[in-house]
């Protein structure tokens, strides 16, 4: 740990990183604490007629804070934060959610799994799917901030929006067409519908599941392949997709077990949404992964998944927005400025400390350095 030291107000110099937080009479803050000394800042401070401050010598203090980002954010100098905006590029527009639009969601998608036989089933589907493609079309979104949707603290609803709004996403990325981008929101809403009809122990069992019990689970895509057949109302390809939705390229996926050339592309989009939000979900027999690790685990699924659709989802999964402040493998905090197309886990930062510039995606110097 870096060494503090009081300093006397008049022996302050340009460049130091003061080590408390400096108030008003009236509790409000004036200086954050890891904030970097300027002339304008230790004029102020000689101003209040303050004997000293602390300082510290090292960003480690500073992380030791009640809010470490916002001292950080707080400690980077005015040269650093320069570069910072010569280099900064917005992230491709995110789907936004607003909170009528989350609240509406949640409770059209609880009263579908709750109700599947009832006459509203139709309409408060297309009611949903029409809520999610204003979301898209409202800022011409082409990428995904995953932290950013959850519709829903239960995981069954949560999980359903969050697989059709990033399936739709993977649809609009791909060039596919309005309707064909609301059909695969159809089929991502009532993908899991079939789940409403397994027992809930082995639904919301905490534990792994017996071979037994799991053949049981492995059955709700055809059941809700069965519901929307039931309802005559739903195209052939989206009750197909919620049927596939499971199936692997290699032929390893269930109810079926079809390869490739028979699983169209709508369960191919609804697959690799469906495996990637199901690992960074916390459910009741497993902890979520973070979304770099479900990245990588995403990567090495190349034999179960379409490798186009993944390449698709990568490029529009937004893992470190800009202007977030993360950790280096080197052990330098950095802020984000850049995201990389053809790497999710790789965008551009500058170190908050040094001003370093890592684009980590393409320079080969930077290779070994990953976020943590």
């Amino acid at each position: 740990m870096a060494e503090r030291k009081f300093i006397r107000t008049d022996r302050l110099t340009v460049g130091m990183r003061i080590d408390q937080a400096v108030v008003d009479r009236m509790d409000r803050v004036l200086v954050h604490r890891g904030s970097i000394l300027d002339e304008y800042v230790i004029a102020g401070l000689k101003k209040l007629g303050l004997p000293g401050v602390y300082i510290g010598d090292g960003i480690d203090d500073v992380v030791k804070s009640d809010d470490p980002m916002a001292a950080i954010e707080a400690s980077i100098t005015p040269v650093v934060k320069n570069k910072i905006y010569k280099l900064r590029e917005d992230d491709p527009a995110k789907v936004q959610l607003s909170e009528t639009v989350r609240k509406r969601v949640s409770t059209g998608i609880q009263y579908l799994y709750n109700n599947t036989d009832s006459d509203k089933f139709n309409h408060t589907t297309n009611n949903i799917a029409n809520d999610l493609m204003n979301a898209l079309d409202e800022n011409d979104a082409l990428a995904i901030d995953i932290s950013q949707l959850r519709a829903s603290d239960e995981y069954t609803f949560r999980h359903s929006v969050d697989v059709a709004t990033i399936a739709m996403v993977i649809a609009k990325n791909m060039k596919y067409n309005q309707e064909q981008i609301h059909d695969i929101g159809i089929a991502g809403l009532l993908h899991d519908m079939g789940k409403s009809k397994i027992p809930t122990e082995i639904l919301n069992k905490p534990g792994k599941l017996t071979d037994e019990e799991f053949d049981v689970m492995k059955q709700h895509p055809v059941l809700g392949y069965r519901i929307l057949q039931e309802k005559k109302n739903f195209k052939d390809i989206i009750s197909i997709a919620v049927l596939q939705h499971h199936e692997k390229m290699n032929g390893r996926g269930y109810p079926m077990g079809v390869t490739a050339e028979k699983i169209i592309p709508y369960s191919r989009i609804l697959s690799v949404a469906d495996v990637y939000d199901a690992l960074v979900t916390n459910r009741p027999y497993k902890k979520s992964y973070s979304q770099r690790t479900a990245v990588d685990i995403l990567m090495s699924m190349t034999e179960d998944l379409d490798i186009d659709v993944m390449q698709t989802f990568l490029k529009c999964v937004i893992l470190y927005p800009v202007d977030t402040i993360v950790r280096l493998s080197n052990g330098e905090y950095a802020k984000v400025v850049k995201n990389s197309s053809s790497s999710a886990l790789r965008p551009t930062v500058v170190g908050v400390e040094t001003g370093n510039v890592y684009d980590l995606a393409n320079d080969v110097n930077c290779a070994n350095i990953v976020i943590e």
